[in-house]
C-alpha cells in the first residue's frame, strides 16, 4: 500500500469558509448535483475497499473550491473480520492476516491500512478521517490501551480524526478525557448522545430511533437539530439515512431561514 501521511504534521483542516457544513455520508446521487446543493460528502468507499488514488484525486479536482470531504477509515483498522462488512472487501487476506485486523490493533497490516487512508485523505484535502467502531468494541482497559497506542503512534495529516464509538459503555466520563488526551473529535448523533467536543463538531445522523436508516427526518426533527448546533466552533452535519440528500438540503435551507 502507498504511504501518504505527513508524519509530525500539526495543523488541522477546518471546513472553511462556512462555520456549519451540511452534507451526506456517501454519494446518494450524481456528484455534480451534490456539489451544487450541499457543502460536504463523507466518502464511504474507503471503509469497505479504498478506491484508487486517481479516483479520489478526480473527486477533489471536480469539486468546487470550499467543498469539504471527509472519509471513513478502512475497516481493517476498526472492525474484526467477523463483521458482515468484510463481504465487500476485495483485498485478499490470509487467515494469519485476518487475526491482525480490527479493534485498533497496532501491527504492520494496520499500519499499511492507515497509510492508505492517509494518502487518500491528503489527495482529497479532507477535513476529517472518521473512525467508527462496531458495537462490540467496548471501553475495556484493553481497548482503551489499544486506542492510546494506535493514535499516539500513527502519523497524522492536515485533518481531524473523528472517533464515533457505537454500543453501550462509552460514558461521557470515560470518553470525554480520552478525546482530549488523544486529540480526537467526538463523532456523534446529537439526537442520541450529548456531543463532547468543544471547538470542532462532527454530527452523523443515522435516523430515528437509533440507526433506523429508512427514517425521513420531519420538520420538527430538523428544527430540534438546528437548536443542537453549538454556538461556536466548526460544525459538520452529515446525514446518513436513506433520504440523506433530501434531508440535508432541507436542513441547509432551515439554517438560512430566520430564527
Amino acid at each position: 500500500m502507498a504511504i501518504g501521511c505527513a508524519t509530525g504534521a500539526t495543523s488541522m483542516g477546518a471546513p472553511e469558509p462556512g462555520r456549519i457544513r451540511v452534507g451526506t455520508c456517501g454519494f446518494p446521487e450524481a456528484r455534480q448535483r451534490l456539489y451544487r446543493g450541499l457543502d460536504a460528502v463523507e466518502v464511504q468507499q474507503t471503509f469497505y475497499q479504498p478506491p484508487k488514488p486517481e479516483t479520489v484525486r478526480r473527486w477533489r479536482e471536480e469539486a468546487p473550491e470550499g467543498f469539504a470531504y471527509s472519509l471513513k477509515a478502512w475497516q481493517l483498522i476498526t472492525h474484526p473480520p467477523s463483521s458482515p462488512t468484510y463481504r465487500r472487501l476485495k483485498t485478499r487476506l490470509s487467515e494469519a492476516e485476518k487475526k491482525l485486523c480490527g479493534n485498533f490493533q497496532l501491527n504492520e497490516l494496520t499500519r499499511r491500512a492507515w497509510d492508505e487512508i492517509c494518502l487518500l485523505a491528503d489527495l482529497l484535502r479532507a477535513v476529517a478521517v472518521v473512525c467508527q467502531t462496531p458495537a462490540r468494541f467496548k471501553p475495556t482497559p484493553e481497548n482503551i490501551d489499544r486506542l492510546r497506542r494506535f493514535f499516539t503512534t500513527m502519523p497524522r495529516g492536515d485533518w481531524r480524526i473523528v472517533f464515533e464509538p457505537r454500543g453501550d459503555g462509552w460514558t461521557a466520563e470515560i470518553l470525554g478525557p480520552l478525546l482530549v488526551e488523544l486529540n480526537l473529535v467526538h463523532g456523534v448523533d446529537p439526537f442520541l448522545t450529548r456531543p463532547l467536543s468543544r471547538e470542532w463538531h462532527y454530527f452523523r445522523l443515522h435516523g430515528l430511533p437509533a440507526y433506523q436508516y429508512n427514517y425521513r427526518y420531519t420538520d420538527a426533527d430538523l428544527t430540534r437539530l438546528k437548536r443542537k448546533i453549538p454556538g461556536t466552533g466548526q460544525v459538520m452535519v452529515m446525514f446518513n439515512n436513506v433520504s440523506m440528500a433530501r434531508d440535508a438540503r432541507r436542513f441547509k435551507a432551515l439554517l438560512g431561514a430566520p430564527a
